[in-house]
């Protein structure tokens, strides 16, 4: 079993250490900002994911976002996002980010991008420009990356199923919850059959959209359906709990691209102008959550975790008892430390953090309830006494 179990965990280094994972945030950051309350004084340290949050969060005028991520690729794609905004216009940014496609990108790409992009940047996307040229058979940026490229495959065989594919089309363009719920629970059995089950299930799978072993075990542990069941239970709570016309996230993975109505906010045309004016308060930094505290310390008032810490709550704890002590030294009283998990409950936090903080639960759980994504089954927001 230990032979077995090092094979997986080869496997997800291989897909992290070498590809694009994300090509879009699965976080919703319009229950975040509520979390956060960030201000002009805010000073933010996050794990950059594909950029798409920072850029959220930007709007509410944070003094400056440190955007941290091991693997340079997730920063190659947020600095194409700030080049875009630096030297493209609205229907250029448009095309590249809300369509994924924009024909002729290599010449775009060299002609009015390429020189502001940093070296390791210019490094990936010389190679990779032809993500978004619309050529190939796989038409959209969006299909692309390791999570992408798992969308692409599940788009093309929705559509082997005509009906089905029409079905779940029509629950994000109908008008009440009770039309969705009515919807959903027709299609359910059909959209989480034994075919998807068995493939969901695999470890590959899971690594390609950044699901670690450990955490493939806590839905091993706790659904008869492993991963699928986990799967299950977020999307129905989605579909039947809460309206979809908003929905970018699912919405552009089945569609491959985003909508005018229905697309993040660093793509809306009116936040154009103002993410272009900020847009240098963001910066990336390829290195772990403590390496970056050890080379830039300070007090800073907001730290956004993602779900990182399952991993290192099972696979090294002094690791994680260090980016504790790193975070908690490098706060201020009242800085809120964002996280997400996996568990339902987490178990992992040392006793200095509780000793520490404190955790907010009423708009945690409130907005927990409204989340688009639903795939965490837990949020924590910590508090610094």
């Amino acid at each position: 079993m230990k032979g077995i179990n090092d094979l997986r965990d080869w496997v997800f280094r291989q897909v992290h250490t070498k590809n694009l994972v994300y090509n879009t945030c699965w976080e919703d950051p319009r229950c975040d900002r509520q979390l956060l309350q960030l201000n002009q004084d805010s000073e933010v340290v996050m794990i950059t994911s594909a950029g798409c949050n920072a850029l959220d969060y930007l709007l509410d005028n944070p003094k400056k976002i440190n955007c941290i991520d091991m693997n340079p690729r997730q920063n190659a794609l947020l600095e194409l996002k700030r080049s875009s905004f630096q030297n493209a216009s609205y229907a250029e940014h448009w095309a590249m980010f809300g369509d994924g496609v924009m024909p002729e990108f290599d010449t775009f790409y060299q002609e009015k991008l390429r020189s502001t992009l940093p070296d390791f940047a210019k490094e990936y996307w010389d190679d990779n420009w032809k993500y978004f040229n619309g050529k190939g058979i796989r038409k959209s940026f969006y299909h692309f990356s390791t999570s992408g490229t798992l969308a692409w495959i599940f788009n093309k065989y929705l559509k082997t199923r005509k009906k089905l594919y029409r079905q779940i089309k029509h629950i994000f363009e109908v008008g009440s919850l009770e039309e969705q719920t009515k919807i959903y629970n027709r299609i359910e059995s059909k959209i989480a059959n034994k075919l998807v089950e068995f493939v969901v299930n695999r470890n590959l799978t899971m690594s390609m959209v950044g699901v670690p072993r450990s955490q493939q075990l806590l839905f091993a542990k706790k659904y008869e359906r492993g991963a699928m069941g986990f799967i299950q239970e977020c999307l129905r709570k989605v579909f039947t709990q809460i309206p979809t016309h908003d929905n970018y996230f699912y919405r552009l993975y089945l569609d491959g691209k985003y909508t005018k109505t229905c697309c993040p906010s660093y793509v809306e045309e009116q936040n154009f102008e103002v993410l272009k004016d900020r847009i240098d308060q963001i910066q990336t930094h390829t290195c772990t959550i403590s390496a970056f505290l050890k080379n830039n310390p300070g007090k800073y008032s907001h730290y956004i975790l993602l779900d990182h810490q399952d991993w290192l709550a099972a696979n090294n704890i002094p690791v994680l008892e260090e980016e504790w002590q790193l975070i908690l030294a490098n706060s201020r009283p009242g800085t809120r430390i964002l996280l997400r998990s996996a568990a339902h409950q987490v178990d992992f936090f040392p006793q200095f953090v509780l000793d520490a903080v404190e955790f907010e639960q009423e708009l945690t759980a409130k907005t927990h309830g409204e989340d688009r994504v639903g795939t965490y089954a837990s949020v924590y927001l910590a508090i610094v006494k």
